[in-house]
C-alpha cells in the first residue's frame, strides 16, 4: 500500500504592519490582471531593498536621512549611484546609497554583487535537477529576459563546493547498525580522456532506523587500499563501529573491514546474488531457476544454506547451469553470515535496494551528462541531488522495529548505547 505522502511546511509568511491596508486599498482600487500584480511586487521590492540599504547607511554614519548631521562626523551621504541587480523575479534596478568618504561597504547587497538572495537559489535548483548550463541559460532568458554567461552560471554552482566539503567532512554517529554500499559509474574527463569513474556512496542507517548518506567517493579503481582510506576517513569523522556492511561484492572491501573494522560482519546482498545467478538463465527459465534456488537463502542455518546448494549444484537445474553454483560457491563466504541472524534482521540485510533506490534517483539526475570536465564537477552535480532526494525522507526503514530489538539482543553493548545515547 503507497504511503501517503507528507506535506512539508510552508514557510512563514510576514505580518503587514498597521497602515498596510490602507496602502493597499489606494494600490489595488479594482480587479488587476497578473501583469499588474508582478509591477507593483517588483516596484515594493524595489523600494524595500533601496529602503533597507539607505537605513545601512544611516547606521553607518551614526544619523538617520533627514536628520541634522552631528558636527562630531566628518561623513556624510553623497547622493546614490545606479546598479542592476538579477533578482529572482528578473534584472532590478537599484539605487545604491553612497558615503562622501567612499567607507561605506552595503551588506544587503555588496559592492561587486551583482545577484539579489534567491536568483542562485533558483540557478541551483535547476542545476541540481540535472539542467545544463545551456538549459538554464534558455530558461533564464526566456523567463527573466536575463541573458547569463556560462561563467556566471559556473561561479554561482561553484559555492556549492564549499557546502559539500563541510557535508563531507560533518561528524559521524559513533555506530551504525547498518551501512549499504554501492557504485554507480559515470563519466569524467581526465588528462584529455573521458574515462568510465565509479562514484560510491555508503548509506548509514542509525540506531533509530532513520538513513543518512554517510559520503560520496570518486576513483577510477577500488581495492583494498581504496576502501581502507573510505574507512579510515568515516573513522576520523566519528563513526568507530559497523556492526553489519552489506555490498555487492566490491574488490578489496573484506580485507580493509577487516583492518579497519575488524569487528564488523561483511555481508553479501543476497538479490544481488539471485539476480546474477537469473542472468545465466533464458528468460523462459528464469522462474524456474529462481525457484531452485529458493531453498538456499531460506534456509534456517548456515548448514542448512550449504545442504541445499549442494543439492542445487547436484540437481537438474545444477547441471544445466554450473557457473551457478560456482558463482554462489565463490562468495560464499560473505553469504553465510545471513544465516545467524533472525528473520527481523535477515529482512533488512536481505537486498541492497535501499540504495540501489538511490543511485536510481541520481542516475536519473545526471543522465543528460554526457560526461564531467573534472570530478568536482561531478561531485557537486551528484551532492546536490543527494540533497534533493535527502530532503523528501520521512521516518525509519520498513520492520525497524523488530530489527532494532534483535540488534540489541545480538550486539548488546555495541549497540545498546547508540540507542540510549
Amino acid at each position: 500500500m503507497p504511503r501517503k505522502k507528507q506535506k512539508l511546511p510552508l514557510p512563514p509568511v510576514a505580518v503587514l504592519p498597521e497602515g498596510a491596508q490602507q496602502w493597499l486599498d489606494q494600490v489595488v482600487t479594482g480587479p488587476m490582471t497578473a501583469g499588474a500584480v508582478e509591477d507593483v511586487m517588483r516596484g515594493i521590492k524595489k523600494a524595500l531593498i533601496e529602503r533597507a540599504l539607505q537605513a545601512e547607511l544611516s547606521h553607518h554614519l551614526g544619523y538617520a536621512e533627514g536628520e541634522d548631521k552631528p558636527e562630531s562626523s566628518a561623513n556624510q551621504r553623497n547622493g546614490t549611484s545606479g546598479k542592476t541587480v538579477l533578482t529572482d523575479d528578473g534584472p532590478l534596478r537599484i539605487d545604491i546609497p553612497r558615503d562622501r568618504a567612499g567607507q561605506f561597504e552595503p551588506q544587503l547587497i555588496g559592492k561587486h554583487e551583482r545577484r539579489f538572495t534567491g536568483f542562485d537559489d533558483k540557478i541551483i535548483a535547476m542545476y541540481a535537477r540535472g539542467m545544463s548550463v545551456r538549459e538554464i541559460q534558455a530558461f533564464l532568458l526566456q523567463m527573466y529576459n536575463t541573458e547569463v554567461s556560462p561563467d556566471f552560471i559556473s561561479q554561482v554552482t561553484e559555492a556549492v563546493m564549499d557546502e559539500v566539503r563541510e557535508w563531507q567532512s560533518r561528524p559521524l554517529e559513533a555506530v551504525y547498525p547498518v551501512v549499504f554500499f554501492d557504485a554507480l559509474r559515470v563519466k569524467i574527463r581526465e588528462d584529455g580522456v573521458v574515462r568510465n569513474k565509479a562514484v560510491y556512496l555508503a548509506l548509514g542507517v542509525r540506531a533509530d532506523g532513520s538513513r543518512d548518506v554517510l559520503g560520496l567517493w570518486i576513483e577510477h579503481t577500488e581495492g583494498a587500499k581504496f576502501w581502507l582510506k573510505v574507512f579510515n576517513d568515516l573513522k576520523q569523522r566519528g563513526c568507530q563501529d559497523i556492526l553489519i556492511a552489506v555490498t555487492d561484492g566490491l574488490k578489496g572491501m573484506a580485507d580493509a573491514l577487516a583492518v579497519a573494522y575488524p569487528c564488523s560482519t561483511l555481508q553479501t546482498c543476497i538479490v544481488h546474488l539471485l539476480r546474477n545467478s537469473l542472468s545465466y538463465a533464458g528468460y523462459k527459465e528464469r522462474q524456474g531457476l529462481a525457484n531452485a534456488l529458493k531453498p538456499i537463502y531460506q534456509a534456517v542455518s548456515a548448514e542448512a544454506a550449504e545442504a541445499a546448494l549442494a543439492d542445487f549444484a547436484d540437481g537438474e537445474w545444477g547441471q544445466r547451469f554450473p557457473t551457478v553454483a560456482a558463482a554462489w560457491r565463490r562468495a560464499w563466504e560473505e553469504v553465510i553470515p545471513f544465516f545467524a541472524f533472525p528473520p527481523e534482521v535477515r529482512r533488512v540485510i536481505y537486498t541492497t535496494n535501499a540504495i540501489e533506490s538511490l543511485n536510481a534517483r541520481v542516475r536519473k539526475i545526471i543522465k543528460t551528462r554526457g560526461h564531467f570536465p573534472t570530478d568536482e564537477a561531478a561531485t557537486k552535480l551528484i551532492w546536490l541531488a543527494l540533497r534533493n532526494i535527502t530532503d523528501g525522507w520521512r521516518g525509519t526503514m520498513t520492520c525497524w522495529k523488530g530489527a532494532m530489538n534483535q540488534f540489541a539482543i545480538l550486539y548488546g553493548e555495541r549497540f545498546i548505547p547508540a540507542v540510549t545515547k
